[in-house]
């Protein structure tokens, strides 16, 4: 069935609704009964109000916009959320839901949700007539798409209450023209502090510099007139970032600078570029330079443990008759 044909049915169930209901609340008010020369004739009493009707669902689900993720429109959104489908909606009206199937689509402004079903679900405005949709559950090939962002995954959740998108499921992903973000377990977007996070064997790649660790969490920011872009990435949990020259740097956390190309890992940290390694409590990577320094601990911390830190440099000859270095123990070192 067609959208242009289910929007035609269900209109028709729009305008009936609420004409039904008003024909029935405004019925003929009874003329009052006649007093014996009255001062002056009583008025007629007013007839009740009219009760709105809920509206009848058509192929485009509405609510006002309100704040909520930006990643489906929200509070940057223009107008209400628009939803369509090539095999209709369903409405339920006991679960509060309309249900697009085959190829659905819910956009926002400039932003869209694609999937192959996606149910929205709406409840009563307090002191009001009108609904509101406060809930949208996307299922099968989801991808979000905004002028600057794109998000893929298998099952998709947006809160505009709370303005999160969780998407989770397989190959996970979030694009931007300059970073790509993977994970294993989660993607998920809170769009009031503008934060990505990974969860779950997360990745951030931007040209040949790498970030993984078991959660990254990353800041998006735009300046005007500029594409959104990822400037800061935190990570916690077997940190790995990688860059120029084969250098691998690890550590219990890391924070990464986007804008810098620093990286700083706290927590047995250690730096390896082939077979050199060096180890310490404390790193600083420039993984734009390949320069990086190791300390024994972080440099606001107390000597109190008087730890020093450790380096293993295996030395290389030149020519056909050199022998082969041997490889740093297996345990300090990491791919990236």
């Amino acid at each position: 069935m067609s959208s242009t044909f289910v929007r035609l049915l269900t209109v028709a169930a729009l305008l009936c609704g609420p004409c039904a209901a008003l024909a029935q609340d405004q019925s003929p008010v009874p003329a009052p009964a006649p007093v014996a020369k009255p001062p002056k004739p009583p008025k007629p009493p007013k007839p009740p109000r009219p009760v709105a009707a809920t509206p009848a669902p058509d192929a485009t689900a509405t609510a006002p916009a309100k704040p909520g993720s930006s990643i489906l429109g929200g509070a940057k959104g223009q107008g209400p959320l628009e939803v369509t489908s090539e095999n209709g909606i369903e409405w339920q009206q006991g679960a509060k839901a309309y249900i697009a199937r085959g190829n659905a689509v819910a956009k926002r402004g400039q932003n869209t949700l694609y999937a192959d079903v996606i149910t929205a679900y709406y409840r009563d405005i307090p002191n009001s007539s009108q609904t509101e949709i406060w809930r949208v559950v996307s299922d099968g090939h989801v991808r979000i798409t905004t002028p600057t962002q794109t998000v893929v995954g298998d099952h998709g959740v947006y809160d505009i209450d709370q303005a999160v998108v969780i998407m989770t499921g397989q190959a996970l992903k979030l694009t931007t023209p300059q970073d790509v973000v993977t994970a294993r377990d989660s993607l998920e977007w809170y769009d009031g502090k503008q934060l990505a996070v990974a969860r779950g064997d997360g990745v951030a790649v931007r040209g040949d510099r790498r970030l993984r660790g078991d959660t990254l969490v990353a800041q998006v920011s735009q300046a005007p007139g500029e594409d959104s872009r990822i400037s800061r990435v935190d990570g916690k949990g077997h940190v790995i970032v990688s860059g120029v020259n084969g250098q691998v740097g690890t550590g219990d956390t890391g924070v990464y600078n986007a804008d810098t190309g620093i990286a700083t890992l706290i927590g047995h940290v250690t730096v390896a570029r082939g077979d050199d390694t060096v180890v310490g409590q404390y790193g600083v990577v420039d993984l734009q330079t390949g320069v990086s320094r190791i300390l024994p601990r972080p440099p606001t911390a107390e000597d109190t443990t008087r730890g020093r830190v450790q380096g293993i440099i295996i030395p290389r000859q030149k020519g056909p008759d050199a022998a082969p270095a041997k490889s740093a123990p297996a345990a300090q070192k990491a791919q990236p």
